[in-house]
């Protein structure tokens, strides 16, 4: 079996203080993806940048407290690698994956664009890039025998079932058409299958994010955007997918919840 989770950690230093900690020490996970870590590895505690029993790797944003994503493994990787070959984005802490045994696990954290401005562009720009990439990864994977993991905040809910209010969010960056159209295309065209949506048919939600303002924990308007995207055979393997919500709104560490699932995975 191999148990892996994704979440955005909202600054891992600040969620170190308010209960990551504690959670990682807890977790049965075998690898972590974080996003949105906002720090440099020197900026962190030891016992987080390099905890005891994980292998570690951090790829922060060349600007300053933003972005950066980690992986955290109980297994040392085969390989790691930064980036996915674009000269705009390879260091902007945007994207790692390492290498285990049958399998490739991504940290991703897509950009969050704002419509109307260049945030958005930039989205699109990523988006561009981006899925020739996870379309070339599958198929160098399974020339391997291997297959692929990419989880992280996608920033994209694809579906009415996958946010609260999707109504009054048509024209808001992370609903518009063109970006859901784009994640059919990960799914139809790249060759990857969304695995908790596959593991809840039928449902809202689970959500993975909601925002800080007003009662929107409390009343459960929230997001699915944190995602497992995983090659064919593998989402056919995973056993179980847990959205990790806080019991209440003062023991959230992040504004997401760890999303954990459970794959079965022979060599794992």
């Amino acid at each position: 079996m191999l148990t892996v989770t994704s979440v955005n950690v909202n600054g891992l230093r600040a969620a170190a203080r308010k209960g990551w900690a504690e959670w990682l020490a807890e977790t049965a996970a075998d690898v972590i993806c974080l996003q949105e870590v906002r720090a440099e590895p020197a900026q962190l505690p030891d016992g987080v940048r390099e905890p005891e029993g994980w292998h570690t790797v951090h790829a922060p944003a060349a600007a300053k407290g933003r972005a950066g994503v980690s992986v955290y493994s109980r297994r040392a990787p085969e390989a790691v690698r930064i980036g996915f070959g674009s000269e705009e984005f390879d260091a902007a802490g945007r994207y790692a994956e390492i290498d285990l045994p049958g399998i490739t696990v991504g940290s991703l954290y897509l950009p969050s664009g704002e419509v109307g401005t260049e945030r958005q562009a930039e989205k699109e720009r990523f988006m561009a890039e981006f899925l020739p990439y996870l379309a070339g990864l599958r198929e160098r994977a399974a020339a391997g025998g291997r297959e692929v993991l990419v989880c992280g905040d996608w920033n994209i809910a694809h579906r009415e079932a996958d946010l609260k209010n999707w109504r009054a969010n048509r024209k808001k960056a992370g609903f518009l058409p063109e970006e859901r159209a784009w994640l059919t295309r990960v799914y139809e065209e790249a060759g990857y299958a969304d695995v908790v949506r596959e593991l809840h048919p039928g449902v809202d939600g689970p959500y993975s994010w909601w925002s800080y303002r007003g009662r929107a924990f409390d009343n459960d308007s929230g997001w699915r955007i944190d995602l497992h995207a995983a090659t064919r055979r593998l989402a056919e393997r995973a056993l179980k997918a847990e959205t990790e919500r806080a019991a209440s709104h003062d023991l959230r560490w992040s504004d997401h919840a760890p999303v954990t699932v459970t794959y079965d995975l022979p060599g794992a």
